[in-house]
């Protein structure tokens, strides 16, 4: 069924909070013909300008998100950095106004569970922008899961390979603590919430260990009088920059890590562990998951429009075997970011905020992966001391089960079988 079928005859009226990075997302929902962005707001003269580019001329335009209030909108996409997320999603929860979050939900626990009951206590629809629950390789992962390939899930690991790290996050205001906590949570947020999916369950108690190997060692920083206002990662990638310690203008202030690796034990019972690194020269995700039966695992994720497979093995034989039992091809569309995933998330939220209903993304998911990857930090900023994952109050979990239900009564998803 299309979004058109699933919402009222009148259009959306659609807002923008932040028009950066992310903004060509929300250009998607001016194409489902269900709903239109009329109203933005962004501070950066540069926002301001390209939400006319984006959204038309017709689009009225804030310097303050406050003002949108009066522009009578049903739902409003929150697209600012992450640190800037929670003032804004309160905002417009408090005013009845759907909101869509881009994730990660928030930097810290507080902040998430405080959105969260912003929600349940207005009874206003809240969506987290976790694209990877639409990217097609991965939902081929989920269905031979459902179907028993490798029998009851045991283990779930992830690696990430960061190929673009340095100029993705180690150049503006990623590669503060102060606006991300971390890359393990700002980047790893997204990898936790699918581990979660995949296993069924969400962790409870973590270890990690991590370091800032690389671009801590680089000398080539900007300056804050140097550093051009209103410049955004396009601005200046340039792929054949290698190795990483030949990047130039990183952040006057980098206090992340550049590599992390944690474990973590699910409430389930299932193990996982999740590693990421921002200076490999290639990139993407590679997710494996092992049953009491078998296992399977991806290759290539198709985000940029490449081809991928999913690979399964359930018998047994001495030595690596690249004829799997199974292999199942994934073909992703190079028309549309992240494989076709953002566009499916766009339509998923627009029918939400109109309608309701169940919805593959889940704020009590989304909260789960920050506190992970919270836990996460802290243990290894701590000397790897475990750290336990503070659970989420059952009244919000109930409310969301009810009112926003995902496969898994919790919002993760499938149950290991």
């Amino acid at each position: 069924m299309s979004t058109r079928d699933q919402i009222p005859d009148r259009h959306l009226r659609v807002g923008v909070v932040g028009v950066g990075q992310r903004a060509d997302m929300a250009a998607l929902v001016n194409r489902s013909g269900a709903a239109r962005i009329v109203s933005c707001a962004d501070p950066d003269p540069r926002g301001r300008e390209d939400a006319r580019r984006l959204f038309g001329a017709d689009v009225v335009v804030h310097d303050r998100y406050e003002r949108m209030l009066d522009d009578e909108l049903d739902a409003v996409f929150v697209l600012t950095p992450d640190h800037l997320h929670t003032e804004p999603a309160l905002c417009f929860l408090a005013a009845g106004v759907a909101v869509f979050v881009e994730k990660p939900l928030t930097i810290t626990v507080a902040d998430c569970d405080a959105l969260l009951m912003a929600a349940f206590r207005s009874r206003t629809r809240l969506y987290v922008g976790h694209n990877l629950r639409h990217l097609p390789v991965l939902r081929r992962m989920r269905e031979l899961i459902d179907d028993g390939a490798v029998g009851r899930v045991r283990a779930v690991w992830c690696r990430h390979f960061v190929g673009h790290g340095g100029d993705f996050y180690f150049k503006d205001w990623h590669a503060q603590r102060a606006n991300t906590t971390g890359l393990l949570l700002q980047k790893g947020a997204h990898d936790l919430d699918v581990v979660h999916w995949l296993a069924g369950g969400f962790s409870r108690n973590v270890v990690a260990q991590g370091a800032l190997a690389v671009y801590g060692d680089n000398p080539r920083r900007a300056t804050q009088e140097t550093v051009p206002p209103g410049q955004r990662m396009p601005d200046w990638f340039d792929p054949e920059v290698w190795p990483p310690s030949a990047l130039r203008d990183l952040n006057p202030v980098v206090d992340v890590e550049d590599i992390s690796m944690m474990l973590a034990r699910l409430d389930n019972g299932v193990l996982a562990s999740y590693q990421q690194c921002h200076f490999t020269p290639d990139y993407w995700r590679n997710y494996t998951v092992i049953g009491d039966e078998g296992r399977l695992e991806n290759f290539g994720d198709g985000i940029d429009g490449d081809a991928a497979r999913v690979d399964v093995w359930n018998r047994r034989r001495s030595g690596y075997r690249a004829d799997a039992d199974l292999s199942v091809p994934v073909v992703a569309s190079d028309e549309e970011t992240h494989g076709g995933a953002d566009r499916a998330l766009v339509e998923e939220f627009l029918r939400f905020a109109a309608a309701g209903g169940p919805t593959e993304t889940s704020p009590v998911a989304a909260r789960e992966a920050v506190a992970a990857a919270v836990a996460a930090t802290t243990s290894l900023r701590s000397g790897s001391t475990p750290v336990d994952v503070p659970p989420l109050d059952p009244a919000i979990v109930r409310h969301f089960a009810e009112h926003q239900p995902a496969e898994g009564a919790d919002g993760s998803g499938p149950q290991p079988r």
